[in-house]
């Protein structure tokens, strides 16, 4: 039997860690999960819609770069130029594919704002709450919770793209 990848093993491992640990972990396991679905298809596959949504495999890997970048780098701890994005418009415009939007580049653009994502997490405690534009305030475990919640159900919808593409299923 084949053993299960890094990603896997590094969810199952933190069973019993502490909050932030298990909370890492388990975004990590579906971050690594989303990106995995891009492995081994073409930039035409990746960008294909094969639901009657605009959904595609390279879509949702670029939603969830500026959901990574909006919730961690603009929320937290906001730079020069960052600015929170609210509205379900662009949300949805986030799904749109660009020229030049590749499987590697979207994947290394993910990559990176995830890196970023935990650089930023690191430096705060669960509790750590900032102020939010509809919510009035949030913690980092509010955060947190709802990106697991967000990217693994990105990645649901990755995996039935992926089945639809080639077939191939599961947490690769």
């Amino acid at each position: 039997m084949e053993a299960p990848p890094d990603h896997v093993l590094t969810a199952m491992m933190a069973s019993t860690g502490d909050e932030r640990v298990v909370l890492d972990a388990f975004l990590d396991f579906h971050r690594a999960v989303v990106l995995g679905k891009l492995r081994g298809i073409s930039d035409a596959e990746a960008a294909r819609r094969l639901v009657p949504s605009a959904t595609t495999l390279a879509g949702l890997v670029k939603h969830l770069t500026l959901v990574e970048r909006n919730w961690f780098r603009c929320l937290l701890a906001p730079g020069p130029g960052d600015v929170y994005l609210t509205s379900e418009e662009d949300a949805t415009a986030s799904f749109a594919l660009a020229e030049g939007d590749t499987v590697e580049r979207l994947s290394a653009a993910y990559e990176a704002e995830c890196a970023s994502s935990r650089e930023v997490a690191a430096r705060f405690d669960l509790d750590h709450v900032v102020p939010h534009p509809q919510l009035g305030e949030v913690s980092l475990r509010w955060i947190m919770v709802h990106l697991i919640e967000e990217t693994a159900r990105h990645a649901g919808h990755a995996d039935i793209l992926r089945e639809l593409t080639d077939g191939s299923t599961g947490a690769t």
